[in-house]
């Protein structure tokens, strides 16, 4: 599993991921040392754990956790401070553990180890479609780079339509609302679809997506994704949602209002 570490005092800051990365959880540690630069990081890759020093100048451990769980709800944050009265704080952000400084190596061990307890272990899901929060698609727990924004909307959008199938018609009218779909917008469309068909190539998962005659569809099958298990009321997937779903894409607020609303 993958481990971020936030901390605005170097030498702290290479103790803490030195310390993580000797955890036999712990795939992999990151260190920063500026709370934005971490924030740009977890937008395009994941993290299963943060450790994160609560008082920093720039941005505070506690307003730096409530950004990463706009990204990522499912990350687990445990904050790292000199400071006990920061307990109560932390604990209503919903922490999975807290460490006061200096970080014993122990006390460490223990904390990573109940905050990744319920996690699944990495790799059981080849590729995952995350949808809460801001959409991003993941293989093998790394996020795929797409060469055009609108190729992973459209992705997205597919996504949201949970395999049904759907024109090319369908597809602009969602992602362009009043725009005209003449020829040249068709042709557009095409270049587009082509970019996200080229990605999932590139990254050798092209059985996410079926085209038939013009119509595109999503095989739920080949993927893993937490709108999905939602759906079906897994436990985990429900406790996941924060209230944001593929919040940068404005069509997705009929799904987003539809499962705020669910009585799960």
């Amino acid at each position: 599993m993958n481990a971020i570490c936030v901390d605005d005092e170097e030498l702290i800051l290479q103790m803490t991921v030195a310390m993580c990365s000797e955890l036999p959880e712990i795939d992999d540690a990151k260190g920063f040392s500026k709370a934005v630069k971490a924030l740009d990081w977890l937008k395009n890759n994941r993290a299963d754990l943060a450790l994160l020093d609560i008082d920093m100048p720039e941005m505070t451990g506690l307003v730096l956790a409530a950004k990463m769980k706009e990204i990522q709800p499912d990350i687990a944050i445990i904050f790292v401070t000199g400071y006990a009265e920061y307990a109560v704080d932390a604990f209503q952000l919903h922490a999975a553990g807290y460490l006061l400084k200096p970080i014993g190596k122990d006390k460490l061990a223990s904390e990573v180890s109940y905050a990744l307890s319920d996690k699944k272990e990495p790799g059981q899901a080849h590729i995952r479609m995350h949808t809460f929060g801001n959409f991003d698609m993941y293989v093998d727990g790394s996020a795929v780079s797409f060469k055009r924004a609108k190729a992973k909307e459209v992705l997205a959008y597919l996504v949201d339509r949970q395999g049904a199938t759907t024109t090319r018609a369908e597809v602009f009218a969602a992602l362009w609302e009043d725009g005209m779909y003449d020829r040249a917008m068709q042709k557009q469309l095409d270049v587009i679809v082509r970019s996200l068909r080229d990605t999932l190539d590139e990254y050798k998962v092209s059985e996410v997506l079926e085209m038939s005659r013009g119509a595109l569809r999503v095989v739920p099958e080949t993927f893993d994704c937490d709108l999905y298990r939602f759906l079906e009321g897994d436990a985990d997937a429900v406790n996941s949602y924060m209230g944001e779903y593929m919040s940068a894409y404005p069509w997705a607020e009929f799904t987003e209002g539809y499962i705020s609303g669910m009585d799960m």
